[in-house]
């Protein structure tokens, strides 16, 4: 199946060649068509699935219409859990829409809010917003959503994890009822599902997130390590595999700062992103990772939504993530775009539980490798793959 059979009009057709695509992948196949008949949908999508171009393709074709924006008006609202993430998604709207007569902007916290104001001034076609930013614009009347046709919960699963449900109630409250609303996940929970119910009249519902599913190209592989040894072993397989890039995972914000000093102290230069820096400083610290200039970042699961760089050598769980789901959306940041990919993880005997369910979404064991000079004395127990633990 081409693009051009999906109902997508020229303009798109050819932004989208000009960057490469060439057939849709299985959301966009499902979910473009369900979009543009102008259904509700509630969707389960990883990221790496094309996810974000199955639903702003069919919202840039909808939109073209010609509309005159009235004044601090938009007419399209995609809501995302990060900041990172809003500013990837607006680069990705800017992209497609590069032919047609259609603006953008993404609002989000922890950079001054008057240059957003401005803009919102003139009114938007598609807004990218994280909850906070989006409140508090709306309180101080800098937009109105009087006229909203379409309304995208992406990522809604992580927007829960985050607390932001009492923000998704104060905005969806305040929307036109007669509206075309989308949601995206990467798991369906219990929660999902209940926002979706409250949100969404009689919705299509799609699934292209099987589980056991990882880019081929991946190398997983993982390490068993005592606590205490982990900055240690990170800093030995730097310096004697010579890596050149690695985009490090951790679960706490004050362990991504620690770990930088204590590589530091071994000579190797790496930074942090988390959400306790500013928006200025990550903005910085993400560009010199994706051009090369720096080599190691450091990042919380939350901080790193959004990172999308496509010739990532490897990445590194430092604190394997729980759910288990969270680690292919953390390994499928390296192996991109048909490229290959490494993924390592250290795991300690405290982790038994929680590799044993990663395991089994995979849906195969994880090589592990031992490294010379770095003995276990909390040896992590043989994989179960079948086992039905909880954390």
């Amino acid at each position: 199946m081409s693009f051009s059979q999906l109902g997508l009009s020229d303009p798109l057709l050819q932004a989208i060649s000009e960057l490469g695509y060439k057939t849709p992948t299985d959301i966009q196949k499902q979910a473009i068509p369900i979009i543009l008949s102008g259904k509700d949908l509630v969707a389960a999508a990883q990221t790496g699935t094309g996810k974000t171009a199955s639903f702003v393709l069919p919202l840039l074709e909808k939109l073209n219409t010609n509309e005159e924006l009235r004044s601090k008006s938009i007419r399209a609202l995609i809501l995302v859990p990060t900041r990172e993430l809003a500013v990837q998604v607006e680069a990705n709207v800017k992209q497609y829409a590069k032919n047609l007569n259609l603006c953008s902007l993404a609002v989000y916290g922890g950079v001054a809010s008057q240059p957003q104001k401005q803009q919102l001034e003139k009114g938007v076609d598609i807004l990218v917003a994280t909850p906070g930013r989006l409140l508090d614009l709306a309180y101080q009347r800098d937009l109105y959503f009087d006229d909203l046709e379409f309304l995208v919960l992406d990522e809604a699963d992580r927007m829960l994890d985050m607390g932001f449900i009492d923000d998704l109630n104060k905005i969806i409250d305040r929307l036109p009822g007669d509206r075309q609303s989308l949601l995206f996940s990467a798991t369906l929970t219990d929660d999902v599902r209940y926002l979706a119910d409250t949100v969404y009249d009689d919705a299509a519902e799609i699934s292209v997130s099987p589980k056991k599913k990882a880019a081929p190209k991946i190398n997983q592989w993982l390490i068993t390590v005592d606590k205490d040894k982990k900055s240690a072993l990170l800093s030995h397989l730097i310096k004697e595999q010579q890596w050149n890039q690695a985009l490090i995972f951790v679960e706490k914000k004050h362990s991504a700062a620690k770990l930088v000093e204590q590589l530091a102290k071994r000579g190797i230069k790496a930074e942090a992103i988390h959400s306790g820096r500013s928006q200025g400083s990550r903005e910085k610290v993400l560009a010199d990772f994706k051009s090369g200039k720096l080599a190691f970042l450091i990042a919380t699961g939350i901080a790193a939504r959004g990172i999308d760089i496509e010739d990532l050598s490897r990445v590194i769980n430092y604190d394997l993530p729980y759910p288990a789901e969270d680690y292919i959306h953390r390994i499928g940041r390296t192996g991109r775009a048909g490229n290959s990919g490494e993924a390592i993880s250290f795991v300690s005997k405290d982790d038994f539980k929680n590799l044993c369910a990663i395991e089994s979404l995979l849906g195969h064991i994880i090589q592990r490798k031992e490294i010379e000079g770095f003995p276990v004395k909390k040896v992590v127990p043989i994989s179960i793959l079948n086992y039905r633990g909880s954390k």
